[in-house]
């Protein structure tokens, strides 16, 4: 049975505002957002079309630009913004507390 659990992803000063980092948990990874108001997003750290890390893309606003194709995904709610991407990124809750980004995972 799992359970969710908030997990320890980065500090707040490790992501740029409008930036993305690569967060490894288990065998999984994730992509953890700044938004340029400051606040946090954490979803699946591969794209959905080709299976290539979302951490190498371009963050726009609200928009994470995939490297390969330049499928685009709006961060915050995973909805495909643009082909080649057109199944959802998975997103995942988010917090802070003191200085560091948790993420709430099923673990």
């Amino acid at each position: 049975m799992q359970t969710q659990e908030w997990i320890e992803a980065c500090e707040t000063e490790d992501i740029e505002a409008e930036d993305v980092i690569r967060f490894d948990f288990g065998n999984r990874t994730f992509a953890i957002y700044r938004s340029a108001k400051g606040e946090f997003f954490a979803t699946d750290g591969f794209c959905t079309h080709e299976n290539i890390h979302l951490s190498d893309g371009l963050v726009m606003g609200e928009i994470i630009e995939c490297p390969k194709h330049n499928g685009r995904f709006n961060y915050m709610t995973g909805e495909p913004k643009k082909r080649p991407a057109c199944k959802h990124l998975m997103t995942y809750p988010v917090k802070v507390d003191d200085g560091k980004v948790w993420i709430k995972l099923e673990v």
